[in-house]
């Protein structure tokens, strides 16, 4: 089977600890120290890996923070493929406040990209085999928000499907060029619409009218604890997860996509890639950091989710009844 290949133009190194307190002005000391090879592709990645697919990372990285994301790819046995950069790959960290339960994150801006680095990355793809390419994550500085419109030129070469994961100018500036399947969060929805959505029904609407205007031939918006939407040509579903007690919010939007992913390259119903997908979303917020979802999980919370449902499909509910 061909490789999901996933694209990371901003990575980072992900380092997460647990500390009692944190105060203004002091030190803070930190325990329960851990690091993992992080940004959207990559995430999406290691979580296809997880679950049993073949996935290949191409990312950008340079400076000893770019050989530390390499060493931790390799570690983790990530089919991986480095492209080199001038500038330092980033660094982010989550710290979790024992005393409130709250978690805190801290994401740079990153490196800036040149124009011949940007088209190194462009021919590294073009070199490889692949049915589905998924490009997750932010734009680095230096790429114009249209830069996804040359991956998806590429993969139209190949007659490949683009599955996009990303927000702001680029998610708008690439959805003007039309991909297979687009993941925006609720929030990312409406900052593309310019307006708040007070219910899942308005969500739905956005997503159906992106859907009849060509943009994306798939929509899934998370809606976080309350699950996720899925507008297809055919038909849309809601799904809403059961209630469990989250540790980390780190990588449940790319665990969504990478389960989505899997569940499309095996051929599954859109209802069942749905089930498929929350159940991910869900088991990643139960590890801690930037651990990312277990597959026992996925499939303990996936079989929950169909239990209910006829032979073979998902239980989600459809709010348009598929044709």
């Amino acid at each position: 089977m061909k490789p999901i290949v996933t694209l990371t133009l901003n990575p980072t190194i992900d380092g997460s600890s647990t500390a009692e307190k944190i105060r203004p002005l002091h030190k803070i000391r930190t325990t329960d120290e851990r690091y993992h090879p992080g940004g959207g592709g990559i995430n999406v990645a290691r979580v296809v890996r997880e679950l049993g697919g073949n996935a290949l990372a191409l990312y950008l990285a340079g400076g000893a923070p770019g050989n530390l994301l390499e060493d931790l790819l390799r570690h983790e046995r990530i089919d991986a493929q480095r492209i080199p950069i001038k500038g330092y790959t980033r660094i982010a960290h989550t710290v979790f406040e024992r005393s409130s339960e709250q978690e805190y994150r801290f994401v740079p801006d990153g490196p800036e990209i040149s124009a011949k680095e940007w088209n190194a990355c462009l021919a590294a793809l073009e070199m490889h085999d692949f049915d589905y390419v998924v490009a997750s994550g932010s734009l680095p500085r230096g790429l114009p928000a249209d830069a996804y419109h040359r991956v998806i030129d590429i993969a139209a070469g190949k007659h490949a499907r683009v599955i996009l994961d990303t927000s702001g100018a680029a998610l708008r500036a690439t959805l003007d060029k039309g991909v297979f399947l687009v993941k925006p969060s609720l929030g990312e929805l409406e900052e593309l619409f310019g307006q708040p959505f007070r219910d899942p029904g308005a969500a739905e609407a956005a997503a159906r009218e992106l859907v009849e205007a060509g943009h994306a031939e798939i929509i899934a918006v998370t809606l976080g604890r309350d699950g996720a939407i899925l507008v297809g040509k055919n038909g849309t579903w809601r799904l809403v997860p059961p209630p469990i007690e989250a540790r980390s919010a780190v990588g449940a939007g790319d665990s969504f996509v990478a389960a989505m992913t899997v569940a499309i390259v095996q051929g599954r119903s859109l209802d069942a890639a749905l089930a498929y997908a929350v159940a991910a979303g869900t088991a990643a917020v139960l590890s801690p950091g930037a651990e990312l979802a277990r597959s026992e999980d996925v499939e303990r919370l996936y079989a929950a989710l169909r239990a209910d449902a006829p032979e073979g499909e998902a239980a989600a509910t459809p709010t348009i009844t598929p044709e």
